[in-house]
């Protein structure tokens, strides 16, 4: 029986040691694009218009193609599927400049606001990421205003 506990301690452990594996090979691209993914699962309905609006903000974000942002949403989703924090992403991020943080935060207002509707499960994810990455509260709500009055404008 003791035998049994060990090895199932054993497995526990390793199965552990390579999710920390696969956490530490998460890039800045996929940590970025992986919040814009939370963001849009928050409400569990992920809207089409909240699609092309990830799409188009990672792009923005990050410079790339639509199909390099095609295929880096698609790892950042699968790698989402199986996250277990926030700071799996924020982690990889503590490094961006603060005009770059108050970015992402904007980009994944846009990503909640894109259906007309902010859940207030998008707003924990984003207010617990902009907490994570040291964005002032003040930026925070700029940047949720900035995509409210741009929507309207349009």
């Amino acid at each position: 029986m003791l035998k049994q506990l060990f090895s199932k301690l054993e497995s526990a452990f390793a199965a552990d040691l390579g999710q920390q594996g696969d956490q530490a090979g998460l890039s800045r691209h996929q940590a970025m694009a992986g919040l814009l993914s939370e963001v849009a699962m928050a409400d569990h309905d992920i809207d089409e218009r909240e699609k092309k609006t990830k799409k188009a903000r990672i792009c923005q974000l990050l410079s790339l193609e639509s199909t390099q942002a095609e295929s880096l949403l698609e790892q950042a989703r699968q790698h989402s599927e199986h996250a277990t924090s926030l700071y799996e992403y924020t982690d990889k991020l503590r490094d961006l400049d603060p005009h770059t943080r108050i970015l992402l935060i904007e980009a994944m207002w846009s990503v909640a606001y894109a259906d007309e509707n902010i859940d207030p499960l998008e707003e924990a994810v984003i207010r617990k990421t902009a907490e994570l990455l040291y964005v002032d509260h003040a930026d925070f709500i700029r940047a949720k205003l900035t995509v409210i009055d741009n929507d309207e404008r349009d």
